[in-house]
């Protein structure tokens, strides 16, 4: 039985990469692609909805998913656990599935879990971030995701030290992790953890230098996982097994 694939956002970068793989995974099809100006209605006849369109629209794409009864599956950037926290009851509600992932590269989800793992034996954690001067949002959807991982194995420890976090020029705090965004050409994705103890620093750093060949092969693991999800799930670490069990 072929699944018929909705796309959100099919003509921007991320999307142009999600509807290659969908065309080259047996069992799926594209069945529609939404641009800016399709109407949600385009979604009616879809088996799974795919979104990678922008932050803006995002939750518009998902109530709609929800609303037809359809698994969507969330590859839109600017998703924090608040923001999750708003479309959950509808989906559990209509049992349906919301599968989130922040970033489709295997290596960059093993740097956050990294960054997790290690970040109880440091007082001090900070995340400095970079992508191409086009992305909209900031802090990257990645970063934001790597805070809260952070944050949930440090449970019980107090917030990290972040001293003068009332000056804008500290960053962002997500989850009270600072986080500091870089927008410029000549990249395509960035992210550092830094982490500072008595003594030591500890620096985990993944660079995506080719976004088709480091997305492609999440998106084919994601792809049927989502079709069949139930619930709300956040994270690629969710769909393969790093033999941790982190929190949705």
């Amino acid at each position: 039985m072929t699944t018929r694939v909705a796309l959100v956002g099919g003509n921007g970068k991320l999307g142009a990469i999600i509807r290659t793989v969908i065309d080259e995974l047996d069992g799926f099809d594209v069945h529609a692609v939404l641009g800016s100006q399709s109407a949600l209605s385009e979604l009616d006849g879809a088996d799974l909805v795919v979104d990678a369109s922008t932050p803006s629209v995002s939750v518009d794409v998902v109530r709609a998913a929800v609303e037809r009864g359809v698994n969507v599956l969330v590859g839109t950037s600017g998703w924090s656990a608040e923001r999750i926290a708003l479309v959950r009851p509808l989906v559990e509600a209509a049992g349906t599935g919301a599968v989130f992932i922040p970033n489709f590269s295997v290596a960059s989800v093993l740097g956050s879990a990294i960054s997790a793992l290690a970040a109880p034996f440091f007082s001090s954690v900070e995340i400095i971030e970079a992508h191409r001067h086009t992305k909209i949002d900031s802090p990257s959807g990645t970063a934001v995701r790597t805070a809260e991982l952070i944050a949930q194995a440090r449970d019980g420890q107090g917030p990290v030290d972040a001293p003068h976090a009332d000056q804008r020029a500290r960053g962002q705090q997500i989850s009270g992790i600072p986080i500091h965004s870089l927008r410029r050409p000549g990249v395509v994705a960035r992210q550092e953890v830094i982490l500072s103890g008595a003594g030591e620093t500890l620096t985990i750093t993944h660079d995506t230098v080719d976004s088709a060949g480091a997305y492609a092969p999440g998106i084919r693991l994601a792809l049927p996982y989502a079709r069949d999800a139930r619930g709300v799930i956040v994270g690629l670490e969710h769909v393969i097994d790093l033999g941790i069990t982190p929190s949705a």
